[in-house]
């Protein structure tokens, strides 16, 4: 994890941005655990930011395999480095952004609503208490992206206009075959934004990964093509957005 963190902090360091480390403590099925998010932004002030694009950068444990999590933690955050990097060439949109990589997504035994997701919830925690939640108007969510055949499992209860939003972007780039919705609510880091900082939020996961949780989520399964996919329709999507930047 400490190495993770340093080669986030690195490269997004390199590509303008300024990292924030939110480092906090919280009580776990296995003890005490010290968790650190990473928050970027492009300049040192904190209140121009309108948008969150995140990901969750752990990876979850196991004691009985080997996980290597090359989609499920590994290909949202890869994207998410270049998403900085892509940004970064326009400062204006860039200063809109607030770029977050979580800690604790992963349940240390269990999902259940104090098992997984600390890192989200914490940040939403603060989010709402500075009230600084009040000056974002959307967030989007990076999870699973990577597979090589992509399908985009949107949770069915999405923001709709959120939702709408970003089936438009996809369809102006001819990639609307990617996006559909899953048959279950999922339940992931986009939540605590949108029921504690009160933020709409917005997950765009393929679920429908048979290596989830498996020694087999590994970087052969992965796909660039499928990076793109996602990167380019959430930076279409923020375009629509911010049209006059």
């Amino acid at each position: 994890m400490e190495k993770a963190r340093e080669y986030i902090i690195d490269q997004v360091q390199k590509a303008g941005w300024t990292i924030e480390k939110q480092e906090f403590d919280d009580e776990t099925p296995r003890g005490k655990v010290h968790f650190i998010n990473l928050i970027a932004r492009f300049g040192p002030d904190t209140t121009t930011q309108e948008a969150i694009i995140c990901s969750h950068y752990d990876t979850k444990i196991f004691d009985t395999i080997r996980f290597v999590g090359a989609s499920d933690g590994g290909s949202s955050t890869g994207a998410l480095i270049e998403m900085a990097r892509t940004l970064a060439r326009d400062p204006a949109l860039a200063k809109k952004v607030e770029l977050v990589f979580f800690d604790g997504e992963e349940a240390v035994v269990e999902f259940n609503e104090s098992d997984g997701l600390y890192g989200s919830r914490h940040f939403a925690h603060d989010l709402r208490d500075t009230g600084r939640f009040r000056q974002f108007k959307f967030g989007i969510l990076w999870d699973m992206m990577g597979p090589k055949n992509l399908i985009i499992t949107l949770s069915p209860d999405s923001p709709p206009a959120l939702t709408g939003g970003i089936l438009k972007a996809a369809d102006a780039l001819g990639d609307r075959d990617h996006f559909t919705f899953y048959r279950n609510q999922i339940y992931d880091d986009h939540v605590p934004l949108d029921s504690i900082a009160m933020i709409p939020s917005i997950d765009l996961i393929d679920f429908d990964y048979p290596p989830w949780h498996t020694a087999d989520d590994t970087l052969d399964k992965l796909s660039p093509e499928s990076l793109k996919i996602v990167g380019q329709v959430t930076l279409h999507y923020l375009k629509q957005e911010y049209p006059d930047l």
